[in-house]
């Protein structure tokens, strides 16, 4: 396909047919993964294939209970990874460090490239993928199930396979209302309005369409897509603890040597 069809093709699949992908096409995805940009040249990052069924039901657990983590033949789990670089350093009698939130970031971000690399690579060939955000939220538990090393994090991942619906795209914010020019333009309540009025009358109307995800709306009183938002999806208490896990998980991995 042309590359602006890949990309404006997107959708998230949740349901997998029941066929498996051939190493061969995996090999290609992987490949075009590790020709993404990464700092310095240094590859921080290492790419974990999940297909063993015992493993994903291990992990469906630890990833929300979502369906795809067992349904689809592949979970490609991308983790910040410096083990592999401090190990080749203390070869080669340099300074071993890498170990402070800096070198954290720098792993997240390569593993982030990779991850959307390897996304494009899959859904140009006709597979589907969905990323799940409890791989950085959980990243404790995936860790302890993937058996990572110190100084490697889980940060992204998705379930992969040949998808078995065609949902419709979901609607993105209006272009002006994320891109600024020179300098940062804050945005006056009008503007806000206006960016988010589809979001605000799609996303409610998304809620309104499923059967249980109107009757807890209903339940908690929710009146729009905002409350939904921070009162039932993405709560303050939640990513508190979300929150904690993460720097918890940095600190029992090595990554917190700021002083």
């Amino acid at each position: 396909m042309e590359l602006k069809d890949v990309i404006h093709g997107h959708r998230s699949i949740r349901k997998y047919e029941d066929k498996e992908v051939s190493q061969e096409l995996l090999d290609q995805i992987l490949e075009a993964g590790i020709r993404a940009s990464s700092s310095g040249n240094m590859q921080s990052y290492s790419i974990i294939v999940t297909k063993d069924k015992e493993l994903k039901n291990q992990l469906y657990s630890a990833h929300m209970d979502q369906s795809m983590v067992v349904d689809a033949p592949i979970l490609l789990t991308f983790c910040a990874d410096f083990n592999r670089m401090r190990k080749w350093l203390e070869l080669n009698d340099a300074p071993v460090h890498f170990d402070n939130y800096m070198s954290f970031m720098i792993g997240a971000i390569d593993a982030t490239l990779v991850s959307q690399n390897c996304a494009l690579a899959a859904e140009n060939a006709g597979l589907g993928i969905c990323y799940m955000g409890s791989t950085l939220a959980n990243c404790d538990q995936i860790g302890k199930l993937l058996n990572l090393p110190e100084n490697v994090v889980p940060i992204v991942g998705y379930s992969l396979g040949y998808p078995a619906e065609n949902p419709a795209p979901r609607d993105r914010l209006p272009i002006h209302g994320l891109v600024h020019y020179d300098t940062y333009q804050d945005y006056s309540n009008q503007d806000i309005l206006e960016i988010y009025k589809e979001r605000d009358e799609k996303g409610w109307n998304r809620y309104m369409d499923v059967p249980r995800l109107k009757e807890m709306t209903e339940q908690l009183g929710l009146k729009n897509l905002a409350q939904i938002y921070t009162i039932a999806k993405y709560t303050k208490e939640s990513h508190h603890e979300f929150s904690q896990t993460v720097l918890n998980y940095l600190e029992k991995q090595n990554f917190m040597n700021n002083g």
